[in-house]
Order: structure tokens, then sequence, then C-alpha cells
């Protein structure tokens, strides 16, 4: 039995670590074209997040995700992903990363016990994506590597990449792992791009591709908000996750924390509780930290308030949110 139920009679299972602010990419809805990264002494070290961890999952988390910024360019993170993947009690064990890291890590995540990976990619352009040689072969190496599953994640925004939606598609059919299409979301400032021009609802992209595959609905689910949809020609599925447009703050299982620390409840709401305070003011102390993340439960919202007219509801960037 969890001990992790909210205000809403939600059960929260699903953890997500952010394990560093730093990116070696520059996604523009990420974060601000001129950042401000965190001192290495505002992280949480790797011990506390592996003590983090286990104080979740000993309070009924099934899945945990590491993200960042970038996990991969965090110092030491294959070792926390061994003592996560060694964790009594946790059923899943993901990462989400751009897929530069993976040529040279994918077999030790894999072997480490890494379970799934999320790879974001937005654009099968070189213009408009970082390295994207070296993420494809990122790809194809995750899939030598065996992964239960890879799914690729993109961003669609109007006017910028949203002529690759098919393009996209077929590429996760070609290489046999599956994708998610996922609306922006008005998470920090930014002047690269006006998001009430550049919104794009699921519906859309949804139409766009049943012009091209007949989408089958499923009711297949990794804890995360994606909802999935099969061809009857394919393994690859394709994933709709709408924040906007088909809100699903009612069947919310998640929580994050971000890479300094901080236990936010929702997404959209800067509700938080300061967990880095109360790892370092009683250090050892798994029972307190474990009461403090019960009662910070409390606080959770019952939803977020997005909204697709380009106004900003929360300040601080993807990046420092974790994605």
């Amino acid at each position: 039995m969890s001990a992790l139920v909210d205000g809403f009679g939600r059960t929260v299972r699903y953890l997500r670590i952010s394990v560093t602010d730093r990116c070696d990419f520059r996604c523009v809805y990420c974060m601000a074209e001129e950042m401000t990264f965190l001192p290495r002494a505002q992280l949480l070290t790797l011990e506390e997040i592996a003590m983090l961890s286990q104080a979740f999952v000993e309070l009924g988390v099934e899945k945990i995700r590491l993200t960042g910024g970038e996990p991969l360019v965090r110092q030491g993170v294959l070792t926390l992903v061994q003592k996560l993947g060694a964790l009594e009690g946790l059923r899943e064990l993901a990462m989400t990363t751009n897929g530069s890291g993976l040529v040279k890590h994918a077999d030790a995540l894999r072997q480490g016990g890494l379970h799934r990976l999320n790879i974001s990619l937005d654009s099968l352009k070189p213009e408009r994506t970082g390295n994207l040689g070296q993420v494809i072969a990122g790809i194809r190496a995750a899939r030598c590597a065996g992964f239960q599953s890879i799914k690729l994640n993109a961003v669609l925004l109007k006017g910028r990449n949203d002529d690759e939606i098919i393009d996209l598609v077929n590429f996760a059919r070609d290489e046999q792992v599956d994708i998610s299409f996922i609306e922006e979301m008005p998470l920090g400032a930014i002047s690269e791009h006006n998001r009430g021009e550049t919104f794009l609802s699921t519906d859309t992209v949804r139409e766009t591709i049943e012009n091209h595959y007949h989408l089958l609905p499923t009711t297949e689910t990794t804890l995360g908000p994606s909802r999935y949809y099969r061809m009857a020609d394919s393994q690859s599925r394709i994933g709709f996750i709408s924040p906007h447009s088909h809100n699903f703050c009612a069947a919310c299982n998640r929580v994050r924390v971000t890479a300094e620390g901080r236990l936010l409840l929702c997404l959209g709401n800067e509700h938080s509780v300061d967990l880095r305070a109360v790892m370092r003011r009683y250090p050892g102390d798994t029972q307190r930290l474990k009461s403090s993340i019960v009662a910070a439960m409390k606080k959770k919202p019952e939803r977020h308030h997005f909204t697709t007219d380009g106004e900003v509801q929360v300040v601080r960037f993807m990046n420092a949110t974790g994605g």
C-alpha cells in the first residue's frame, strides 16, 4: 500500500528526478538563450539522489525516471543508475536524454539496470537538431543494447517543425521505436518565439497522421501521460501528450525533484518542498525524509492552469524543472 496519496485521492507511483540543469543542446522551449546554471554545491549529490530514490520506493513509488537538462552530462550518472537499478521494489527505471551520449553509454546504462529510454528528437533536419548524426547513432546504439522500450519525444511548434510530422513518424517506424508528440508547455519567459503563435494542438497532429496511417486507440500505459495509438502494419506506437487540449490532471500519479532538491508537486505550479534542506540538516535520517515527503502530498494541487495564449504560468525553465 502506497503512503503517497494526495488530497484528491490520487496515488503517486512515479517519480521524475533531474540530475542536472546542464545540457549540451539548446532547445528553445527548454531554456533561455543566455542561461545561468546552478553552482555544483547547490545540486543534489549522487548519494543524496540515491537516498531520496530509496525513500520514495519504500513509500510506494514503482517507477523512477532520470532527467535533466541532459542526464548523461552529469559525472557519475552511470554509478547512480547501478544503485537505483538495484533498489528492491522499483519496477521500472527510465531516462530521458537527447541521445548525444548514447553511443558511448547505452550498453552500460542497460547493464546497470535501466529499462526504458525516452530520446528527445524534434527534427530530422541537421540545422534544427544539435548533432543529428550523433543522435541517430545513439538511437541505434540503444536498440542494439536491448532496452525494453525506446521512445522518441517530439515537441512540435507551428511554423517551426510541423512540416516534419510524417517524416518523424516514418523514422520511428523504420527504426522500430515508439514516438510521442508533445504540446509545448509554458515554462519560463522566452524571447525566441511567441508561444501563442507556435502552439500546435495534438488533435491537429493526429489528424495529419491519420491522413497517412489509420490509428487504433489503445489503453496501454507506461504510468506517464501519453495516450497511445497503434498502426496495423507497424510495431511502433504513436503517443500524444496534451497538457492543453486534453488535460490529464485528474489521473496524475507523478511528482518531480529538481536538480537542487525541490520536490515539485505539479509541473504547472510552484508548490514545492525543499528536500535538500531536510537531507543536509538531518544527514542519514531516512525516516525524517520520508515524513517530509508524505506531508508534502497535501500540497499537491488539483490541476495546472496552462493556457495557449503565450502567457508564462511558471517562471522556471524546463531544464531547471526536469524534462
